[in-house]
């Protein structure tokens, strides 16, 4: 079975939430012990890899994960919001662990 190689973000520095994503990223990334690849605005790669719209359209961030085998796989776009309209740091942290543990 392949393993997670590499925790993938892709943002970009006009939208805020990006920072919010990007911090997410970094921190589970150190916590599981695996490289982090930030991509600024490559829409390119999310064309090709990323979540798409009803009109094959992109939204910017997204988070993906990358097999040993070289299989990429989409975890996550933009963040979770708590009911008060915050993000949600922890649960957007949880996606993500889940994702690599193989839980999602």
């Amino acid at each position: 079975m392949a393993k997670v190689s590499k925790l993938i973000v892709v943002y970009t520095t006009w939208d805020p939430i990006s920072k919010y994503v990007r911090r997410v990223c970094r921190e589970v990334a150190k916590e599981e012990g695996i490289e982090l690849d930030e991509r600024e605005e490559d829409w390119e790669f999310l064309a090709k890899y990323g979540e798409k719209d009803e009109i094959a359209g992109v939204d910017i961030p997204q988070v993906l994960l990358q097999y040993d085998d070289g299989k990429i796989v989409h975890v996550m776009t933009r963040i979770p919001i708590t009911d008060k309209g915050k993000p949600d740091i922890d649960k957007a942290k949880n996606i993500i662990k889940n994702a690599i543990k193989g839980e999602a």
